[in-house]
């Protein structure tokens, strides 16, 4: 049985498979999921689990290079643009119209939803390398 790391192992088998400037993407509980984008689906509950917390998790295992973000979240979410940068201090950050990061989902290995009910708590990842 794996000990640390990502547990789910579905996350674990999209990152496993994921290469240089591939995208994953983590996001809130109403956020609408395109068919062909496999959807790893953890809420259980309002707020559970929180968007940050995944995405700690998935830091632990991800190399991160660059985050697209809904441009909306900084004058509607300020509060979890502060989390995010705080778990992401060095990686670029290219902003976007939220109707535009919906149609970018469609370029995702995965989309992880998680139980978070704050508006633009939406991420897309994409990986870096460790060499």
């Amino acid at each position: 049985m794996k000990k640390i790391g990502v547990m789910n192992s579905d996350i674990s088998r999209v990152i496993a498979n994921m290469g240089h400037m591939d995208w994953l993407s983590i996001g809130d509980a109403g956020m609408p999921v395109p068919k062909d984008t496999e959807k790893i689906d953890l809420c259980v509950q309002s707020e559970l689990p929180s968007f940050i917390d995944v995405l700690k998790n998935v830091l632990i295992e991800l190399k991160v290079q660059k985050i697209y973000l809904a441009e909306e979240i900084k004058e509607q979410n300020p509060k979890q643009l502060e989390n995010i940068r705080s778990v992401l201090p060095d990686v670029e950050i290219e902003f976007v119209p939220h109707k535009d990061l919906k149609k970018m989902l469609g370029n995702t290995h995965a989309f992880i939803r998680t139980g978070e009910t704050t508006p633009y708590s939406n991420i897309i990842l994409e990986s870096g390398v460790t060499f």
